[in-house]
C-alpha cells in the first residue's frame, strides 16, 4: 500500500524537481493559514478582559469566550474531518476561511446590539471555521513529503502559529482596549462595545482575502482515497481511526498538552503579580505572556531543524522531561527564578502539537482526514483543563495548583516513548 506521502494524482506528478518545488510552494502558503488562526485565537485573551468591562461581568460569565471559542472544536471537529474526506484538503481550506469571515463579520451586529450572547455566538462561528481549517491543513502540510520529516514541517509552519499569537496581544491592545478605554469613563457601554469592530473587519477581509487566494491556487492534491476506493472500498468504509491506538493515545496527549498550555497561559498574569514571585503590575504582566508565546515561536523554529536528525518521539519525550522539571522550579521556587522557569515552558511546548500531531496520524492512509478531526476534537481541552486547574488554585493556591499541568506532561512524556508506536494488526 502506497504511503500518503507518496499518493499524488497524476497532474501533480512529474519530475522530481517539480513536484519538490510544487510541496515547497504549497507549504510557503499555508504558513499564512497557520500565522492566522494563531492571532486569532490568543486574541481572545484581549477579549476576555474587554467583554468583561462592557457587559460587568463576572470571572466565569468571562471565561464563557474561552469555553465557546474550544467549544467548537469539539462540535465541529468530527464533522469537518468529514467534509475534508470528501472534498479534499484544498477546498476545505477555503470552506474553513469563509465561515471565519462570517463569524468576524458576526461581531459588528454583536457590538451595534450589545448583546454577549451574540458575541459568543460570533466565537463559536468563528472558531468552527478555524477547526475546518485545522483539519484541512494539519493532515495536508503533513501529506506534502516524506513521513519521516513531516513532524518537522509541522512543526515549521507551526512556529508561524506561534508568530500570530505573540503578535496578536499587542494589535488587540492598541485597536481594541487602546479605544475602548482610551476617554476612560467618559465613554458609553455602546462606545466600548464598538471598539470590536474595526479589528475583525481587518480580519474579515483578511481572511476573504485568502479564501479568494486559495481558491485559485493549484496546489498539489494529495489523493489518500482514490487508490484505497479501488483497492477496497468496503474495508475502508468498515474501518475506523479509533482501532488505532497511537492515534487514541496521541487525541489524549492533544488534550492534556492544550489544556496544559492554556492553563499555565491563563494563570501567568496572577502568578507573575504575586510579591513572592514578581511582584509587577498586571498591565507589566501582559508583556511577560508575550514572551511565553514567543518562546513557543522560537523553539519551533529550532524544533523543525532537530527533528530533520532526531525521532520526533525522542524530541517529544525531552520537551517534556524539560516542562516538568520547569514547573517544579515554579511550584517550588520563588522570585524571579519562578518567573523564568513558568516562561521558559513556552519553549518546551514548542513542537509539541505538531509533533504529537503527526505522530498520531502516521500510517492511517485513508482514514488520515478522520483521525485529524479527532485530533482536533481533543483541542477541548483547552476548555476543560484550565478549570480544573482554577478549581485547584482556589483550595490550594494558584502555585500549588501547576501540579495539574506537571501531571499533563508526564503522560505527554509516556506518548513520546512508547505511546506513538504503531501497533499492527
Amino acid at each position: 500500500m502506497a504511503t500518503l506521502g507518496t499518493n499524488i494524482e497524476a497532474g501533480a506528478v512529474g519530475s522530481d524537481t517539480n513536484t519538490s518545488s510544487s510541496h515547497q510552494f504549497a507549504l510557503v502558503a499555508l504558513t499564512s493559514l497557520f500565522f492566522m488562526w494563531g492571532f486569532i485565537t490568543c486574541l481572545n485573551d484581549i477579549l476576555i478582559p474587554h467583554l468583561k468591562a462592557v457587559f460587568d461581568l463576572n470571572y466565569a460569565q468571562a471565561m464563557l469566550v474561552q469555553f465557546c471559542f474550544f467549544g467548537a472544536y469539539f462540535l465541529v471537529s468530527l464533522p469537518a474531518g468529514k467534509l475534508v474526506g470528501r472534498l479534499g484538503y484544498q477546498r476545505g481550506i477555503v470552506i474553513g476561511l469563509s465561515i471565519a469571515v462570517v463569524g468576524c463579520l458576526l461581531f459588528i451586529p454583536a457590538a451595534r446590539m450589545q448583546v454577549y450572547a451574540v458575541f459568543l455566538f460570533a466565537l463559536f462561528v468563528l472558531a468552527a471555521g478555524i477547526t475546518v481549517l485545522q483539519v484541512s491543513a494539519n493532515p495536508y502540510v503533513t501529506a506534502l513529503g516524506s513521513e519521516s520529516t513531516a513532524a518537522s514541517r509541522l512543526t515549521m509552519t507551526q512556529a508561524f502559529n506561534s508568530l500570530g499569537t505573540t503578535i496578536a496581544p499587542f494589535f488587540g491592545a492598541f485597536l481594541i482596549l487602546a479605544v475602548a478605554h482610551g476617554a476612560g469613563e467618559q465613554m458609553t457601554a455602546a462606545e466600548r462595545a464598538s471598539a470590536v469592530e474595526l479589528p475583525y473587519l481587518i480580519l474579515a477581509a483578511a481572511l476573504a482575502a485568502l479564501a479568494v487566494i486559495f481558491a485559485k491556487l493549484k496546489l498539489p492534491a494529495i489523493d489518500e482515497h482514490m487508490a484505497e476506493a479501488d483497492a477496497g472500498a468496503e474495508t475502508t468504509k468498515s474501518d475506523s481511526a479509533l482501532k488505532h491506538s497511537h492515534l487514541v493515545l496521541g487525541a489524549v496527549a492533544i488534550f492534556l498538552y492544550v489544556g496544559a498550555e492554556v492553563s499555565i497561559g491563563s494563570f501567568l498574569v496572577n502568578f507573575l503579580s504575586q510579591e513572592s514571585i514578581a511582584g509587577i503590575t498586571e498591565q507589566q504582566a501582559a508583556f511577560y505572556v508575550s514572551l511565553y508565546w514567543g518562546g513557543a515561536m522560537v523553539g519551533r523554529f529550532i524544533g523543525a531543524v532537530v527533528m530533520r536528525y532526531v525521532a520526533a518521539g525522542k524530541v517529544l519525550a525531552y520537551c517534556s522531561l524539560g516542562a516538568c522539571a520547569l514547573l517544579a522550579v515554579t511550584i517550588m521556587g520563588t522570585g524571579k527564578l519562578a518567573m523564568w522557569a513558568v516562561l521558559a515552558i513556552g519553549l518546551c511546548n514548542s513542537v509539541m502539537f505538531p509533533t504529537i500531531f503527526s505522530l498520531a496520524l502516521t500510517r492511517l492512509g485513508a482514514l488520515t482526514s478522520q483521525g485529524s478531526g479527532i485530533l482536533c476534537l481533543a483541542i477541548v481541552g483547552g476548555a476543560l483543563v484550565p478549570v480544573l486547574q482554577g478549581l485547584l488554585a482556589d483550595q490550594i493556591g494558584i502555585q500549588l495548583a501547576f501540579i495539574l499541568p506537571v501531571l499533563c506532561y508526564l503522560y505527554i512524556l509516556f506518548y513520546g516513548v512508547s505511546g506513538h508506536k504503531v501497533r499492527e494488526g
